[in-house]
């Protein structure tokens, strides 16, 4: 990936001197290596970004929007040939659904993901208690600065660059004099790291596989904002039984009726995606966000 500073300095001047029919973005990239298991030394990775445009940042896992052409290509082929194939098949499922949006300026968060057909979300607004020390490092090319902070029951060592003059980071993360290029917690559970960053032209906040749910009617783009304590029960609900919104339509006659163009009934395609749903809920049991004591005891 080219240097980053230069990236940047290319980026905000086209944001400031041109005027797009479509917003450019600034996408960074950040490799997550994290702890899926509380009590096991195994380390995932996976690849997040960052995009800023001018009134938001979104955080979210890349994994498919990195497929988004493969994704396209296969449902194209769907279409033209009218016979069904199950692209869960050829393409790798990301290890975090959530999207985290920061908007600016006031900062306020929304923590969106779906559950079921639909988007929900919960706003809150963080005020890190950051310190700053005088520790310096070189990171890759950039020169950083040590702040330390505490959140979601852990304790958190960032290293920010003033060369990228963005008070902004990966997850919720935010408030520094400058782009976090690195934050992990003390026990080493989650560790994201500035790998890269490139300009986004036309870029669309809502990716074709977004897309495509909406127009075949299987899920909504319109989030719906809700208290964090009523999202937190939905999605444990749906956490506990992925398919209770399905299961109402779920006669012998729909579940026994084939694909189209496929031997593979639509039972059986309900069934492995209730798989899928249940394989992404147990591959993490060591969540960014410890539970408080009282959230424990419901």
């Amino acid at each position: 990936m080219k240097s980053l500073k230069k990236l940047f300095v290319v980026s905000i001047l086209l944001l400031g001197t041109a005027i797009f029919a479509q917003e450019t973005a600034n996408r960074f990239f950040y490799e997550l290596s994290f702890k899926p298991k509380k009590d096991s030394a195994k380390i995932d990775k996976v690849m997040t970004t960052l995009d800023i445009v001018k009134d938001k940042s979104i955080y979210q896992d890349f994994t498919i929007i990195a497929q988004d052409s493969i994704i396209k290509l296969g449902v194209e082929e769907m279409q033209k040939n009218k016979v069904w194939k199950d692209l869960s098949k050829s393409i790798r499922m990301p290890k975090f659904s959530f999207k985290i949006y920061k908007l600016y300026p006031d900062m306020k968060e929304q923590y969106v993901d779906r559950i079921g057909r639909n988007l929900f979300a919960y706003e809150e607004t963080l005020k890190f208690d950051w310190k700053i020390l005088p520790d310096k490092e070189k990171i890759g090319t950039y020169n950083t600065q040590k702040a330390t902070t505490e959140f979601g029951g852990r304790k958190w060592i960032a290293w920010f660059s003033a060369d990228i003059p963005l008070q902004d980071g990966p997850y919720k993360f935010y408030g520094l004099p400058g782009l976090i290029v690195k934050i992990e917690d003390e026990g080493k559970n989650y560790s994201w790291l500035l790998s890269g960053n490139k300009t986004v032209k036309d870029w669309k906040e809502i990716s074709y596989v977004e897309e495509i749910q909406a127009q075949s009617g299987m899920g909504s783009n319109e989030k719906k904002v809700i208290a964090k304590e009523k999202f937190d029960k939905a999605y444990a609900a749906f956490k506990a039984d992925p398919l209770a919104e399905a299961r109402p339509y779920m006669t012998p006659e729909i579940m026994n009726r084939k694909m189209p163009g496929s031997e593979t009934t639509f039972g059986e395609f309900l069934k492995n995606q209730e798989k899928i749903a249940k394989d992404f809920f147990n591959a993490n049991d060591n969540p960014i966000e410890l539970p408080t004591a009282t959230e424990k005891k419901k």
